[in-house]
């Protein structure tokens, strides 16, 4: 539907363009709550009233909360995409599959920009994204899994946590060698069996 303005010119009616600042804005919101509550407890709600707008923009422009969480931390990968071939596999396997799975995607053509993400959070002042990221948004699905004995799967979570995140700053950002040259076949093998001790060996 078109009309006519005061010069006489045709102008379209409808929604009007949403502010440009306005994205950047709920992204910075949203830093600084995953940050500093983390996934699970950070409500899309508190990220509007920080970012000064309403809960319908920020799912207008994110939709779910995960999307905005990748978004927040620049990563072009879901990660379901790690998590789909680790959830149902046996118990037995899941340190080797999760970790082949998590450098399947710094392997993929998206890996510059998952190395540019993660540079950038940790290297910032948001360096909870990254801790979020890996306990809450990879590894919290699985906690139920390893939860043996009962109370034992936050422990087990973090400390799967602190190996990957360990391995990927040494072979992607330091490119420590001999590490950052080895196979994702020897990488598998010399790490998966420390992932599965973290899962299911004694803790505590």
């Amino acid at each position: 539907m078109t009309s006519r303005g005061p010069t006489g010119a045709a102008t379209r009616s409808g929604r009007r363009p949403g502010n440009p600042d306005t994205k950047e804005l709920i992204l910075t919101a949203a830093r600084n709550q995953f940050a500093d509550t983390g996934f699970e407890r950070t409500s899309v709600r508190a990220i509007a009233a920080e970012a000064g707008v309403d809960s319908a923009l920020v799912h207008h422009y994110f939709g779910t909360k995960r999307a905005l969480f990748l978004a927040a931390v620049a990563m072009p990968v879901d990660p379901r995409v790690v998590l789909d071939s680790v959830l149902d596999a046996p118990i037995e396997e899941i340190g080797e599959l999760l970790l082949r799975g998590v450098l399947g995607v710094w392997e993929s053509p998206q890996g510059t920009a998952v190395l540019a993400a993660f540079r950038a959070a940790i290297s910032g002042e948001s360096t909870g994204l990254v801790s979020n990221f890996l306990t809450e948004v990879i590894l919290r699905q699985l906690v139920g899994r390893f939860d043996d004995p009962p109370g034992s799967g936050p422990l087990r979570s973090t400390l799967v946590a602190s190996q990957l995140s360990g391995l990927l700053i040494t072979r992607y950002l330091l490119r420590l060698e001999p590490i950052a040259s080895l196979s994702v076949d020897e990488v598998v093998a010399l790490i998966g069996p420390t992932l599965q001790r973290y899962l299911t060996g004694t803790v505590g």
